[in-house]
Parts: C-alpha cells; structure tokens; sequence
C-alpha cells in the first residue's frame, strides 16, 4: 500500500501529468490567494487599532510578517526540491526550485525594507548589525547568488547540481533567520510574533487578520510557483526541440 502511495505520487514529477494537474489547480489557487490578501489587508490596514506604543507603524507586521515567513520557508522548500533532484534526477523538482528562487528574492527584500521601516521609529536607526537581520541579510545574497548561478551555467542539469550544493550551505542561514533571537540574546529585533507559547502571540485583534494575510502569502507563492514551474518546463521543451533542429 505505501509502495503504491509512494509510486502515485512521483507520478506527478512527470512534466505531462504536471502540466494537466496545475492547469486546473492554477486559478483556483490564484483565487484564494487574491481573497485572502484583499481581506487580510483590508481588515488589518483599516479594522484594526493603533498600538499604544508603536501607533499605526505596528501595521507593517501584515506586510513584514508573510514576507518574513515566505522568504524562509521558500528556501526550504527549495532545498527540499533539490535534494529530490540529487536523489531522484526529476526535472520538474530542479524546474520548481529554479522557480521559486526569484519569489523568495522578493520576499526578502520586502521583509528587509519593511522591517527598516517598522524598526526605525522604534530603534532609531534604520539598520542594525543585529544577529536575525544580519541573518536575513547574508540569506538575501544566497537568494541573488542561487539565481546568478542558474543563469551563468548553460547546461541545465550541471545548474541543478550546483544550485542544490548552494541550496544546501544557504540553509544554515535560513534557519538562523528564524531562530537567531534564541541563539543570540543580544539584538534589537523582538522575539517571534507568531508562537505556540500564546503569552508570545500578538494581541488577537492583530492575530487573527495577519493569520489570514499569511494564508494570502502562501496562497500567492503556490501560485506563482506553479506558473513560473509550468513556464520553466515549456522553455526546457523549446531549447530541446531547438536542438533537435540544429542537429537534423
């Protein structure tokens, strides 16, 4: 039975089946990630207090949070596509995480340039060589690196294995994006907004509407992930049939 789990699901791995599958799951996605992201927004920007210390700049947190989150969890699900690729040499894993990388580029940048924007009202400076956003940092270059080296290497596959190596050492960094604050005591940023421990968690006036912008986030990636993938193996198919022409 687990054999045969195991055998349906790499069957989606092929490019065919792929494309049949995420042209039905594509706009359905899409739709609820622009539903989510109209009410998370709307409801957090307009329906939610000013905080009594922060004011009306505590609302960057349903911009800076989703961001955040995406731009780590992106990573990882980049290492994890390319560690099927070392194991199972499946196309469409490599393609997925060649897809990603430019989303995860521009979660960063938006967790970076809206953490400034929160924090320099509270910090008084607009940078600081803080462990999480130095972290954050050094992760934002790996994102630019990863998508530097898929462009300069002309064979696709010799790109994923490198990419995968890189993948792998930038994870390190992904992680101590997330957990910095608990390696390192010292630092300005705050501990996580999210968290099992509910004497952590924001207030649920702010809780709940920026659950619902996460839900937007992730929602928004899946999206783009399958267009972007579904564009990478048509123009994996294109250079092939090329090929074929120059050798005929």
């Amino acid at each position: 039975m687990e054999q045969r789990a195991s055998a349906s699901l790499w069957e989606w791995a092929n490019p065919v089946k792929f494309l049949r599958l995420t042209e039905w799951l594509l706009p359905w996605v899409s739709w609820g990630a622009a539903i989510c992201l109209a009410v998370g927004l709307v409801w957090g920007f307009f329906f939610t207090p000013d905080d009594f210390r922060q004011g009306s700049t505590v609302k960057i947190i349903y911009l800076h949070v989703p961001a955040a989150l995406m731009a780590i969890n992106i990573w990882i699900m980049m290492l994890a596509a390319s560690l099927v690729w070392v194991i199972r040499r499946h196309h469409v894993s490599a393609l997925a995480a060649k897809a990603a990388a430019p989303v995860g580029v521009v979660m960063t940048l938006i967790a970076l340039v809206t953490g400034a924007l929160w924090g320099q009202p509270m910090w008084g400076t607009w940078w600081a060589w803080d462990p999480r956003l130095t972290s954050f940092l050094i992760l934002f270059l790996f994102y630019l690196g990863y998508v530097a080296l898929w462009e300069a290497i002309e064979n696709p596959d010799t790109a994923a294995d490198l990419t995968a190596v890189l993948c792998l050492v930038g994870s390190v960094f992904a992680l101590l994006s997330r957990y910095a604050v608990l390696f390192w005591n010292q630092g300005l940023h705050q501990g996580a907004s999210l968290s099992l421990d509910a004497e952590e968690n924001v207030h649920d006036v702010f809780y709940l509407p920026l659950l619902v912008c996460i839900a937007g986030f992730v929602l928004l990636f899946v999206a783009l992930l399958l267009l972007r993938t579904r564009t990478e193996i048509r123009a994996r198919r294109i250079k092939a049939l090329m090929a074929r022409e120059r050798m005929g």
